[in-house]
C-alpha cells in the first residue's frame, strides 16, 4: 500500500517541493525521509503545507522572474570554441558542458553544469545548440560555434612512406634472423 509524503525539494519525474505524493513505503522509509527529500504526510503537516505553500508560491514567482531576467541576458551571450581539427574537420577532444560552464563564467553568468543539455559532445566544426533549463520553466537554447584553430594531419604520401619503410627495416631484420625482445 503506498505512503504519502510531502516532498521538501523538487524531484524529477516525482514532484516538485510542497507535493503531496504517493510512493513506495520503502522508497519513502529509506530513501526520501533520510534523505531530507520528504516528509511524512500527517493531517497537521498538511495543514501547515497549506501556509507554506503560500510563501513558497511568493518565493517561486520572485525566483521565476530573476531567472527570466538571467535568460534574457544569457540569450545574448557569445559562446565560441577554437579547438584542433583534423582535415574533415573533427575535433581532437570535444567541446563539453563543462566547457561551455567555464565559458559563461567567464562573461558573468553563473549556470551549474548539470543545467546545461548537449545530446552529445560536440566532436565537429561548426555552429551547434546547447539546451539550458535554468529553472522550472525557465528554459533556453544557446548557439555554440566551433572553429578550427590548426589542422593537423599529415599527408596520405608521407604516412605510406614512412609505412613501407617501417615494412621494409622488419623484412631486413626478419631475413637477417634477428629476434627483437
Amino acid at each position: 500500500m503506498p505512503m504519502q509524503v510531502i516532498l521538501t525539494e523538487d524531484i524529477p519525474k516525482l514532484g516538485n517541493a510542497g507535493d503531496v505524493v504517493k510512493v513506495k513505503p520503502g522508497y519513502g522509509r529509506n530513501y526520501l525521509i533520510p534523505k531530507g527529500l520528504a516528509q511524512l504526510a500527517t493531517e497537521s503537516r498538511i495543514r501547515v503545507l497549506d501556509h507554506k505553500r503560500r510563501v513558497i508560491g511568493e518565493k517561486i514567482k520572485r525566483e521565476m522572474k530573476s531567472h527570466q531576467a538571467v535568460a534574457v541576458l544569457l540569450a545574448k551571450a557569445q559562446l565560441s570554441f577554437e579547438r584542433q581539427t583534423n582535415v574533415e574537420g573533427k575535433l581532437f577532444g570535444s567541446v563539453t558542458n563543462a566547457d561551455i560552464q567555464a565559458q559563461l563564467k567567464e562573461q558573468g553568468f553563473e549556470v551549474e553544469r548539470r543545467k546545461i543539455e548537449l545530446s552529445e559532445p560536440i566532436k565537429q566544426v561548426g555552429e551547434h545548440s546547447c539546451h539550458i533549463r535554468l529553472f522550472r520553466d525557465v528554459e533556453m537554447d544557446l548557439d555554440v560555434q566551433v572553429t578550427s584553430s590548426e589542422v593537423i594531419a599529415a599527408p596520405i604520401e608521407e604516412i605510406s612512406s614512412a609505412d613501407a619503410q617501417m615494412d621494409a627495416a622488419e623484412e631486413i631484420e626478419a631475413a637477417e634472423g634477428r629476434e627483437r625482445y
